[in-house]
């Protein structure tokens, strides 16, 4: 019996994308309400500090990819962490200090409000494809993957 449910499943996924017509907006807005929810106190949805960061993340990749509104907000964001850290006076640190540094902020301090390392994970995940080098390796993966599923 087990076998015809496992038939039925793969003629039901081979026929198109995993999650039906969702686009790269409608994963956004689904990141973005967990990570809402999550930092809201959920009962569902419980985040600690490196999770509210790695959602932070997750939710700015995908604003990026999806542009538009999504994308002016999550750099809007990012601007108030990177001017902080590149006009410091401390020389030239580059998009890839600036994507180290807000990494380090969002995940080693021992924040009270999950918000913040929410935030700076936001304003990593736009340096992290500015940058280049290893930092874009995690962006060029999600927007793979959202192409896998039929977002992009």
């Amino acid at each position: 019996m087990s076998i015809n449910l496992l038939a039925a499943t793969d003629v039901a996924l081979a026929g198109g994308p995993i999650l039906g017509s969702v686009g790269m907006s409608g994963l956004t807005l689904a990141s973005g309400l967990l990570l809402l929810l999550g930092l809201r106190g959920s009962d569902r949805v419980r985040l600690n500090r490196d999770k509210a960061a790695g959602a932070g993340i997750a939710f700015g990749t995908l604003a990026v990819a999806a542009g538009n509104l999504w994308g002016d907000v999550v750099r809007g964001i990012s601007e108030v962490p990177t001017s902080l850290i590149q006009g410091s006076g401390m020389g030239n640190i580059g998009l890839g200090g600036v994507a180290l540094a807000l990494t380090i902020l969002a995940f080693c301090p021992k924040w009270k409000k999950l918000i913040w390392p929410a935030l700076l994970g936001i304003s990593a995940s736009v340096i992290y494809g500015q940058a280049g080098g290893i930092w874009g390796i995690g962006v060029n993966l999600v927007l793979k993957l959202a192409q896998m599923i039929g977002a992009l």
